[in-house]
This record gives C-alpha cells, structure tokens and sequence, in this order.
C-alpha cells in the first residue's frame, strides 16, 4: 500500500534536508536521541519515530534504497483525475448522481445518492499550491508525477492526502446502497470551514470530516492531537462550528459528527459524548466508517422513512456547494 502523502519523510522527521551530508545526518539523530528518549521526559511516539528515520536513511545504502523507491513503486491510488471536469465544486449546484470519485470502482447493485464532488475543492488547493512551489511560468506536465510529490514540501503534500482522503470516502459512502443519500463539499455558511460529506440514510444524520495527516493521532481534552497535526488546529471544534452552522440554516439536527482517518492512525474509535443539543463526536478509522453510518451509535434509535424522506428533501433544497 502506497505510504501517505502527507506522511512525515525520515528528513523531515530528522530536521534536515533531504540533501544532509550524513555528518548532518547522525549529529542530527543523535541529537533527538537525546531529546526524545521517554526515560528523560521526550514522547515514545517521536522516539520510535526517530529510530525508524533513521533506519531509513542511517547508512548510504539504506538511504539510497529509500531515495529511488518512496513513490516509486506506484502513486496514490486516485491522485489522478477521472475524467473531464472533475475536481469543479459544483460553484452552489447539486452535481449529478454518481460523480467521478463517489462512485469508483469496486461496487455492485443499487448505489446511495451522492451530490457535488468530494476531494473536488483540496484538489484544486493542491494544484494551486504545487504550481506556486514550483515557480511562476513553469509548465509542469503532470501534477501528480511521483518525483514532484515527493520533493514538495509536507503542507502541500498533506493537502493532496486530504483530497485522496475525501474520495476514500466517498466511494465507501456510494457503496451503502439506496437508502443512503450523501452531499459532499458542501459548503455550510458563516464563513464557516467546510463540510466534506453530509450523510443521511435510516440511522440518521451525519456530517463527515475526512482526513489523513500522515501519522497517528490520539484524543486529549475533548480534541485530536499529535505531532502531526498542527498546533491550534483543533479539528474536532471545527467540525462542530461547521455542522452547527448548516443545520441552523437548513433547520436540521445532526445525530453525530464524524472524523474518519486511515487504518493505523487511530488504534480505537475515539468518542466525545454529546451534551444537551452537542451531538456526539467520534473519530474512526476508515474500515469502521461504513459500519458505524448504517448501524449507527449504539443504542440510538433509527429514523422513520417519512422522517429520512423529510430530511432529504430539505437537505437537497438547502445545502449549498463550495465555489471553485
């Protein structure tokens, strides 16, 4: 499986370029060695994160191997675009059922119905910023090249995660079948970040938050935290900011708030409870997410189908997509 594009390089992780003579390279391991070691007071995370960097790049022959192969081997699976015109945010319409990225490959029988098009807008993001890095006036053929990815700096490559990210799931969301109906880019007002997919089917209503910031992350005070999400970021906050703001608009009530994240940066499913009107807040990772929008929280009550039918259609008249 291809590595994360928004996953930490061991130069990165080391604190040095990726051209460090390796005099630069051991001072620098050395040094967060020391810095990091849990017995005197550093992260076992970073620790073990160091130890592996330096597994990767430690000696010329590893660091060599590791240089022609990040990347290498085949590129994130969807970095490409689909066909014609995708990518556009749908600029305040519903796009058509079944877009390119919601209903990829790999799926049978009836399929939810899905609006507007998910990774359209952190596509768009990417490509702005890869061509900025790379230079006024230069011509680059191909955007998603293997070798460009992997020299562009971490926040541009973390926003190429964040699209390939949101057409993961969407294709799980498509796949739920037709009692399922899914808005994606939609844009929820007052200057509000946001919403990557809206989902409702007969377990109730959720705003979905896709992500992958290339490393673990663990729940701390009501919030998500790790090394590699950035200081004051606050995802969880932002995701209620956002979802508060649609449903005052549209005058719905969502049943629970999610964040979904690659197997492997979350060992378990990460739960802030709800309170009063709050709705729940649960980060999983992406092999839980088709289960949790069918089955729903445990002990919830599942929606009538005059209730789902209601929703929907208010959802459809109300719900506004990101401009390009």
């Amino acid at each position: 499986m291809p590595e994360s594009p928004a996953a930490a390089t061991p130069y990165e992780v080391l604190g040095v370029s990726a051209s460090a003579s390796e005099h630069e390279l051991r001072r620098a391991y050395r040094r967060l060695l020391r810095q990091t070691h849990p017995d005197i007071g550093g992260s076992a995370t970073r620790f073990h994160a160091v130890q592996h960097a330096w597994e990767l790049v430690g000696t010329p022959a590893n660091r060599a191997a590791y240089d022609r192969a990040r990347f290498a081997d085949a590129e994130p699976a969807g970095a490409r675009p689909a066909g014609p015109g995708y990518g556009a945010a749908g600029g305040g319409g519903a796009g058509r059922a079944g877009s390119p990225g919601a209903s990829g490959p790999g799926h049978s029988g009836p399929r939810a119905r899905t609006y507007g098009h998910p990774g359209g807008h952190a596509r768009q993001q990417y490509l702005a910023l890869v061509r900025e890095w790379a230079g006024r006036g230069t011509s680059l053929q191909d955007p998603y090249d293997p070798e460009l990815v992997r020299a562009a700096p971490r926040e541009i490559r973390r926003t190429l995660a964040k699209a390939l990210a949101e057409e993961a799931t969407a294709q799980l969301i498509a796949g739920l079948g037709i009692g399922f109906t899914a808005w994606h880019d939609v844009d929820p007002g007052r200057d509000a970040r946001k919403l990557d997919h809206v989902v409702l089917g007969p377990a109730g209503l959720f705003a979905v938050l896709s992500e992958d910031w290339g490393g673990i992350v663990q729940l701390r005070r009501g919030e998500l935290v790790g090394d590699v999400i950035d200081p004051g970021e606050e995802p969880m906050a932002a995701l209620e900011r956002s979802a508060r703001s649609l449903a005052r608009s549209v005058k719905v009530r969502f049943t629970a708030l999610v964040i979904t994240v690659p197997d492997g940066s979350a060992e378990q499913p990460f739960t802030v409870p709800g309170r009063g009107r709050r709705p729940t807040i649960i980060t999983v990772p992406r092999s839980r997410l088709v289960g949790l929008l069918r089955d729903g929280l445990p002990g919830m009550e599942r929606g009538s189908f005059e209730k789902v039918f209601e929703l929907r259609s208010r959802l459809q008249n109300g719900v506004r997509f990101i401009a390009d």
